[in-house]
């Protein structure tokens, strides 16, 4: 006799909160759009912790005062989001390897002695749908589109792949400045790539990429701010440069697809967005946070999805 599957439900259906359960979290703003709650707190019921996770709007100036009242309550531990990755990384008590060298943290996990352990599960989620089916990308171009927090994590990813030369693109000049004399010790074939209205640089660069990466927020769909999907990263011209059979990758997940991946894909270009990322760095931060290697990344993968699709 075959098992009847049950459809997935939302964990306030099935799990009660009590006066034990542990928090957890995801610090960014805006935040009300992630869907880690869903697909985290999916896990936790299959896994049968009594942990909640939650969604934890906080501003930049707010950052501090919020990490340090967390670890007062005792969280078991955070996750952080745009635009936090770079500034919390200096709250830290210790960081990894990872994350020292790339200047970015999105995991906060806490210590025994007091603090946290800052550390990036980023790079592995965003290379786990790069690697899929056996993919090579030795000796290939890629192109980054923004150089924030999140931008770092995907260089190191792209360098752990083995590309031959990575082009930043930055609109601010001292930033971008900036990210290279952070990683070019570790990223050598690390190039700045000017991104500035009509210049012909970026679409040439296009034209020969094999893979480009939007690292930037824009297209991202929120609850204030819902037109905002309709925004692309890319200029016409820009949008026009890419060849066919190019792998255009946004990380973000919020509206799926993007506008643009849709504008890419009508070009005849492959892509990826961040859900598949998002999914990866999540079951990663889920195995440091219980110590347990039986994380059902499925049920997360499907969590996500439901609550995408709501």
């Amino acid at each position: 006799m075959v098992a009847e599957q049950r459809p997935y439900r939302p964990v306030s259906q099935a799990r009660a909160i009590s006066g034990h359960t542990a928090l957890l979290g995801v610090l960014g703003d805006p935040v009300r759009h992630s869907l880690s709650p869903a697909m985290h707190n999916a896990a936790l019921a299959e896994l049968g912790l009594d942990w909640i996770y939650l969604a934890l709007p906080a501003a930049p100036a707010e950052l501090p005062g919020v990490v340090r009242a967390l670890e007062a309550m005792g969280c078991r531990g955070l996750n952080v989001t745009i635009p936090h990755k770079q500034a919390v990384a200096a709250l830290c008590r210790e960081r990894t390897p990872l994350a020292e060298r790339i200047g970015a943290v999105n995991t906060l996990v806490p210590l025994a002695e007091g603090g946290w352990l800052g550390t990036n599960t980023d790079v592995e989620g965003f290379c786990a749908p790069l690697r899929r089916g056996g993919a090579t990308w030795g000796g290939k171009q890629a192109v980054v589109l923004g150089c924030g927090g999140s931008a770092r994590a995907v260089v190191a990813g792209l360098v752990e792949l083995g590309f031959g030369s990575i082009q930043l693109a930055g609109r601010r000049s001292e930033a971008l400045q900036a990210f290279l004399q952070d990683c070019q010790a570790w990223a050598p074939q690390l190039q700045a790539l000017s991104w500035a209205s009509d210049s012909p640089e970026l679409a040439q660069a296009l034209a020969a990429a094999d893979l480009v990466v939007n690292t930037t927020p824009v297209g991202m769909a929120s609850a204030s701010q819902p037109d905002a999907a309709l925004a692309c990263p890319l200029a016409e011209a820009e949008l026009a440069a890419l060849q066919p059979g190019c792998c255009v990758y946004d990380i973000i997940y919020t509206p799926r697809p993007t506008a643009l991946l849709k504008r890419a894909s009508a070009l005849g270009c492959r892509s990826l967005d961040g859900l598949e990322m998002l999914v990866e760095q999540g079951a990663a931060t889920l195995r440091l946070w219980s110590g347990r290697n039986d994380v059902p990344v499925e049920v997360m993968r499907a969590a996500a999805e439901a609550a995408l699709a709501a």
